[in-house]
């Protein structure tokens, strides 16, 4: 199986990421490998995130149903969940319809990361590991060592200035924002918040742990998904602030 995984993807992969760095300049060869192979990645699976995103909208138009029928048949959950199979089958949904384009994205962004963690090898231990990844060319041979400095970040160490943790927190903060919508349920929302705050502050932790070459392919990964929502929704979705109160900015009428 190990032997199957490394043969399909991550060895096109690696090869793929290190051919990439060979041809750019190399000041910046690596950091800029690692952008063009992550934007290539998206642009490939862009017809797996696009129906993600109709099923997750279509899921989320259909939570005002979903509560009518909750509150009728209150704590019924077989006869709920029977309702609710006839609702999602009437609108042509498929409930685990918005997860499996997800799990099928997985192998791909785990290849990604092993891709960029062993092309930074820098033991000789780590180097002679990355050698039996290596197909037999020239122009890969090349590219080894990668230069791993790439504007203020050492690739193969973690960003201690913070701006690379902030970056990646923010944008992914955004991105859920965008398609987290409010819900009616205190305890729904409680959750939604929640995880609205805590996925950007683990994965800034992360960027202060691992080597910054896997935070700079998940800031690029965050602003590829923010624009794909934005043009497949139309606009910042959940992200729009509410409107003003218009009691709060109302002028007295002046008496006659």
């Amino acid at each position: 199986m190990i032997n199957l995984w490394n043969l399909v993807i991550l060895r096109p992969m690696l090869n793929g990421l290190l051919a990439l760095a060979s041809i750019l300049p190399q000041e910046v060869e690596f950091g800029l490998a690692i952008i063009v192979l992550t934007i290539v990645v998206r642009v490939a699976s862009t017809p797996l995130v696009l129906r993600q995103l109709k099923s997750t909208k279509a899921m989320q138009e259909m939570q005002p149903k979903i509560q009518e029928l909750q509150k009728k048949y209150g704590k019924n959950k077989q006869k709920i969940q029977q309702e609710m199979m006839k609702v999602y089958k009437e609108a042509g949904v498929n409930p685990i319809g918005c997860m499996w384009p997800m799990l099928v994205q997985f192998p791909i962004w785990i290849a990604l990361y092993q891709s960029i963690m062993k092309a930074l090898a820098t033991t000789p231990e780590n180097l002679l590991g990355l050698a039996e990844h290596l197909y037999s060319s020239e122009r890969i041979a090349q590219a080894i060592p990668v230069n791993s400095h790439f504007l203020w970040l050492d690739l193969g160490q973690p960003d201690r200035t913070l701006v690379l943790a902030i970056l990646v927190g923010g944008t992914m903060w955004v991105q859920q924002k965008m398609t987290t919508a409010p819900s009616a349920d205190p305890r729904q929302q409680s959750t939604s918040s929640t995880m609205l705050l805590m996925m950007p502050l683990m994965f800034g932790m992360f960027t202060m742990m691992f080597p910054s070459g896997l935070p700079l392919f998940w800031l690029v990964s965050n602003l590829i998904g923010i624009s794909t929502q934005y043009f497949v929704t139309g606009g910042w979705g959940y992200l729009k602030r509410p409107a003003a109160s218009s009691s709060t900015h109302s002028v007295p009428r002046k008496r006659k």
